[in-house]
């Protein structure tokens, strides 16, 4: 039987200027931008001690995860440092709306991009109940 193998893209649609947006993720987030506009993220660039995976789930129809957005979707960027993440972000003016919270999987913190859309960034760690304090 055939079978999703991980996550190829990530595709959102801006409600305004996406030039500008892909700069804001550029300049805030590291985003690599090519010359096509978009980034292409390769897993051997990521570090973590888990060596790479993705995460997908659905949320309920009465979840409110995504809130402050009202958007049906929200995006987990991996990240190598979020403690150094989070000081660049606040600094740069970025809205931090949660964390950092530290979980078995890793710390996890929560911010808004310019169109409303809530972002999670994720530092990861093997999964281990030790972490939840770290």
């Amino acid at each position: 039987m055939a079978k999703i193998t991980g996550i190829g893209g990530v595709f959102l649609k801006s409600t305004g200027d996406s030039a500008a947006l892909a700069a804001w993720y550029q300049q805030h987030l590291g985003m690599p931008l090519e010359d096509f506009g978009g980034a292409v993220l390769r897993w051997p660039d990521d570090k973590a001690e888990d060596q790479g995976l993705t995460v997908w789930h659905l949320a309920g129809k009465d979840s409110t995860w995504f809130s402050p957005s009202d958007s049906s979707f929200m995006i987990n960027y991996r990240v190598d440092n979020l403690v150094e993440m989070l000081a660049q972000l606040g600094a740069a003016g970025v809205e931090i709306v949660g964390g950092p919270e530290s979980h078995e999987n890793g710390k996890f913190a929560w911010i808004m991009d310019p169109e409303g859309n809530k972002v999670e960034l994720w530092e990861p760690m093997i999964w281990d109940d030790k972490n939840k304090g770290a």
